[in-house]
């Protein structure tokens, strides 16, 4: 069998499976199970495919019809500038959570030497892409799950940033160590009963403490701002991801416990996606 028809018999499979990005997930996944760039299967797709490697790429086509996330299965995904190691110990790094990192590089553009918390740090995709392009930073991350800890050491020693880097296994409410120019977080912010409602490649296998928000889908927000109030250097940025809806919600949160808000930035959909707000 050629690359040509492994992929068309691939593509298949997935459209009968109701998956929406079945003709380009095909294409990334003979790249890997063939060991070659995307562009390689345009210029050569009459090529024969091994057996070995077609077993390769069936296996990984069952394992995406069954709704695995192709991140996981290529075990790795881009973000920002770099590509990170992720699993699923992780949430999957989307585009829009980038907007975060666009927003600490504008606001700290002319600063040096802060002292970066990470709140549900995660594959470290946002700490880490922030500590790249800021060389005098120094960053902590924090995370509930020792393995998502694991894969952001790992990512952070790919980038060679482990030396400004400190990673702590530690839920919000108990962690009370250092003052800090910036705090990030993505933290859940996904109602509990919503959360029937995402697509099975999202519920099925990311982890579900990084989704569920409680039954408001604030209560994790709510733990994070109440705790940053307390590790944060007066006139420091807390920089948070939301929901869609929340914006209201999360504003009075943060005024009731000392933040001025500076702005409201929205996601590539035009939906709100991210509150700035500063300690006063």
């Amino acid at each position: 069998m050629n690359i040509h028809s492994a992929i068309k018999k691939g593509q298949l499979i997935l459209r009968k499976k109701k998956i929406k990005t079945a003709d380009l997930d095909c294409q990334i996944l003979m790249s890997r199970a063939i060991n070659k760039e995307k562009k390689y299967l345009i210029l050569n797709f009459e090529d024969k495919i091994s057996k070995k490697n077609l077993d390769y790429f069936n296996d990984l086509i069952n394992q995406r019809s069954k709704g695995k996330p192709v991140a996981y299965l290529l075990k790795k995904k881009d973000f920002w500038n770099n590509e990170f190691i992720v699993n699923e110990n992780v949430l999957i790094p989307r585009p829009d959570t980038e907007i975060l990192v666009e927003q600490v590089l504008e606001l700290t553009k002319n600063k040096n030497e802060l002292n970066l918390l990470d709140i549900g740090t995660g594959s470290g995709c946002i700490l880490l892409s922030i500590l790249e392009e800021k060389k005098n930073f120094y960053g902590t991350g924090i995370d509930i799950c020792k393995k998502s800890l694991d894969i952001c050491m790992v990512n952070g020693h790919k980038l060679g940033l482990n030396k400004r880097l400190k990673l702590f296994k530690s839920n919000i409410d108990n962690f009370h160590n250092g003052k800090y120019d910036l705090i990030i977080s993505n933290p859940p912010y996904i109602k509990s009963y919503n959360l029937k409602c995402l697509d099975k490649d999202i519920i099925g296998y990311e982890p579900k403490h990084a989704l569920d928000g409680g039954v408001e889908g604030l209560s994790e927000i709510r733990k994070v701002i109440n705790r940053s109030s307390q590790l944060i250097k007066k006139k420091g940025l807390l920089i948070l991801e939301i929901g869609f809806d929340q914006k209201n919600k999360v504003k009075e949160i943060l005024q009731n416990k000392g933040f001025y808000i500076k702005k409201i930035v929205k996601d590539y959909a035009n939906h709100d996606r991210c509150i700035v707000s500063i300690k006063t």
